[in-house]
């Protein structure tokens, strides 16, 4: 499904959550900040800006701003405008940019996962990518989620969201497999350029 955009992504991952911590499974339920992640977001945006060197300012104006809809990726948003010397606002907020959902697992930490779900935790381990948890997406649900949303683009964009949409938009237009799309690390704090059909970190 993996496919040419014609356009730049600076993307990045909502900052720490108290909910990633802990290693519980968030997906779409909507947990705040933390004060690292705060700080996180601000940092990010000063590397952006830092990066885009001394025409950024104009720069920034060209792009595109898009959330996904979630607290933890709005204030993320606004937190990186600010570093960056812009307003908080304006911003796009799109739903297709919300986290992989992971049904019933959302709230669990891995082990309440395998101790509840045995079978279910064994067969997302042989299938990351196809797999999907009760109510829940698998990754290539993801993609196809996001796909359209990749060709609605229609210049350059400044995107905050998710881990899991980073791993799928990774696959859809960064170069990697749908073995090893689910298993990248995406930090947060650090922002991910997606161009040309490869990412690189920040």
């Amino acid at each position: 499904m993996s496919f040419e955009c014609p356009y730049r992504i600076i993307f990045l991952r909502h900052g720490e959550t108290d909910w990633n911590v802990e290693g519980r499974f968030q997906g779409q339920r909507d947990i705040p900040l933390n004060p690292l992640g705060r700080d996180q977001a601000q940092g990010a945006g000063r590397m952006v800006k830092t990066w885009l060197g001394t025409s950024a300012d104009s720069l920034l104006q060209e792009l595109d701003f898009i959330a996904s809809p979630l607290e933890r990726t709005r204030d993320t948003m606004e937190l990186a405008r600010q570093a960056m010397g812009m307003t908080p606002r304006p911003y796009e907020m799109d739903d297709r940019l919300k986290e992989l959902s992971f049904g019933t697992w959302e709230g669990l930490v891995w082990r309440e996962v395998v101790a509840r779900d045995g079978d279910l935790a064994r067969a997302r381990d042989s299938d990351k990518w196809g797999f999907a948890p009760p109510q829940g997406e698998s990754y290539a649900m993801l993609a196809e989620r996001i796909k359209p949303w990749v060709e609605s683009l229609s210049g350059d964009a400044f995107v905050v969201s998710h881990g899991g949409v980073a791993r799928a938009l990774m696959y859809l237009i960064g170069g990697l497999t749908p073995a090893s799309a689910p298993v990248a690390n995406i930090w947060q704090g650090r922002p991910i350029i997606f161009e040309d059909g490869q990412f690189n970190w920040l």
